[in-house]
């Protein structure tokens, strides 16, 4: 196979879209997802969103992150045009940093049922500490649960530089 043709893309109403409209309140009905067309192997797919926002729930100052999201599809992938706008409405939202790498996980697992995913994110600090927190998730069952496992249990044992603070 060379490429996708129109008929694989026909479900997308983001990309392409001239006339896209920011969302300034969290809203997961935004993402959208594609078929794999690679449902016979593994592979990682990373994301990176180095301009990450959302608001403290008790002051409402604004807290600043690094995103990464990591999974291994199985039958979807996440449209990146749709992730990129379903991370921007995080922008008023206020919660604490765990709760929304977690809600951003729980979301990603709902839209595409990958095999395996993780979610991290490197808040800059706020009052002289950061919080990096992460999770994952492997399919129930699977290989895929042992590597959540592992990779929990190794996760940040040997940190990587930080270089957005």
């Amino acid at each position: 196979m060379a490429g996708r043709d129109e008929a694989t893309l026909n479900d997308l109403t983001l990309l392409g879209n001239q006339n896209t409209k920011y969302l300034y309140e969290y809203n997961p009905g935004i993402l959208e997802s594609v078929d794999s067309m690679h449902v016979d192997r593994d592979y990682f797919v990373k994301f990176n969103c180095p301009e990450f926002t959302s608001l403290c729930p008790m002051t409402g100052q604004p807290d600043f992150a690094t995103i990464y999201i990591s999974f291994v599809p199985d039958k979807k992938l996440v449209e990146s045009k749709s992730l990129k706008l379903y991370l921007f409405s995080f922008r008023n939202h206020g919660d604490f940093h765990e709760d929304c790498i977690n809600i951003i996980m729980n979301d990603l697992i709902k839209l595409i049922e990958p095999r395996y995913i993780e979610v991290w994110g490197k808040f800059t600090p706020r009052g002289g500490l950061s919080i990096d927190p992460y999770c994952n998730f492997g399919k129930p069952g699977t290989k895929y649960e042992k590597m959540a496992d592992y990779r929990m249990m190794n996760h940040d044992m040997y940190p990587e530089n930080i270089d957005n603070r």
